[in-house]
């Protein structure tokens, strides 16, 4: 019997299995374009980083009514401690983010979770849209909590011009690609890497900064601690997306080496550069006054920061030629993405024990 043949005698039947074969089959399995199969069968495991990615998504499960509100609730009515401008910053967070979360989770599953063949990056892409949704229903529970009217919501998504263009501009990309996109050619596999660098890098790791910042830098000063904390566990949630996205990219890269021209480098770095532009109009429209600990400019100049790390994280040039500065500093302490992977490993229950944010000094809120 050739050793590609393993043979099981159970009483009086005999199983043949082809090992050969069964190599074969891996060898077919790609990030795209690879082996087609109705049978979701992620083994074996040919792409371990989607795999340990998912386990640790999965083990950072966290539900919004598991939250304790009533201080949020206490603080949103009470009009002489909270600032017009600090309800502001709340309403644009659950407005811009209560659809943001949907448009990534619905190119998730109708545009990368379509056009990937590997089964076991479609298992994580499935746990990536499944936190969407945990996020999009944590917002959801934020509006009732306070009681804010869901149509003022609704309009701020609407209404809001600097919204619109992100919209807008992120839309465009994700609407190109369906699941009967022909990957057999280079247009259209560049296409797809750069819905997971718009996504990845830009989206969910550039321009949801500015706003997460905002609210952390709320809770820093003691305010809204319920709110803050489910934005701390979706931003570490965010942490592994811009993993998942940023794997993706690399690996469809790899495997398919003539997409990646200088042409299509500069298309990538050209669209960082609209999505941060993008991005400071809309914090000038979070925060139009600068108030106590938060500095318009500042968040500006942290997003230049953040966009040259992650453009330089899929081996693309910064925006700028020198080195931008962190200008809030503070933030390394809860969501620097230089730490981001080792701060966000832990546990959900650490939040609950004071972990998350570093107390406010005098200095911060010069």
């Amino acid at each position: 019997m050739s050793n590609d043949i393993l043979e099981y005698h159970i009483g009086d039947r005999t199983f043949r299995l082809d090992r050969a074969k069964a190599e074969q089959t891996l060898s077919e399995k790609k990030i795209i374009c690879g082996r087609v199969t109705h049978a979701f069968n992620i083994l074996p495991i040919r792409y371990q980083w989607a795999y340990d990615l998912y386990k640790t998504m999965k083990n950072n499960h966290w539900e919004p009514e598991e939250v304790e509100m009533q201080k949020d609730i206490e603080q949103w009515r009470n009009l002489h401690d909270v600032k017009d401008q600090e309800r502001w910053i709340i309403k644009m967070a659950i407005g811009y983010f209560s659809c943001a979360e949907g448009i990534v989770g619905d190119n998730i599953q109708h545009v990368m979770r379509e056009l990937v063949t590997a089964s076991e990056v479609k298992l994580l892409l499935g746990r990536h849209a499944h936190e969407e949704n945990i996020h999009a229903d944590s917002l959801v529970f934020m509006l009732s909590s306070l009681g804010i009217d869901p149509h003022e919501c609704e309009a701020i998504f609407e209404d809001i011009p600097s919204i619109r263009a992100k919209n807008e501009f992120i839309g465009a990309i994700s609407h190109r690609l369906r699941r009967d996109l022909d990957l057999s050619t280079t247009e259209n596999k560049q296409l797809l890497a750069k819905n997971a660098f718009a996504f990845g890098q830009c989206m969910e790791g550039t321009q949801f900064y500015g706003l997460f910042g905002m609210v952390l830098a709320l809770g820093r000063r003691g305010l809204f601690p319920g709110i803050c904390e489910m934005f701390s566990y979706t931003l570490r949630d965010e942490s592994n997306h811009i993993d998942v996205f940023r794997n993706c990219l690399i690996a469809i890269r790899d495997e398919n080496p003539e997409i990646w021209t200088q042409d299509f480098q500069d298309d990538l770095v050209e669209t960082m550069k609209s999505a941060v532009e993008l991005e400071k109009t809309f914090i000038r429209d979070c925060l139009p006054l600068n108030i106590v600990g938060l500095k318009t400019d500042d968040f500006c100049q942290y997003i230049d920061f953040v966009a040259d790390v992650r453009l330089q994280s899929v081996g693309l040039p910064p925006l700028h030629d020198t080195p931008i500065a962190n200008p809030l500093p503070w933030l390394a302490e809860a969501m620097d993405i230089r730490r981001e992977a080792n701060f966000f490993e832990r546990r959900v229950t650490e939040y609950r024990k004071g972990g998350g944010l570093p107390p406010v000094s005098d200095d911060d809120l010069a």
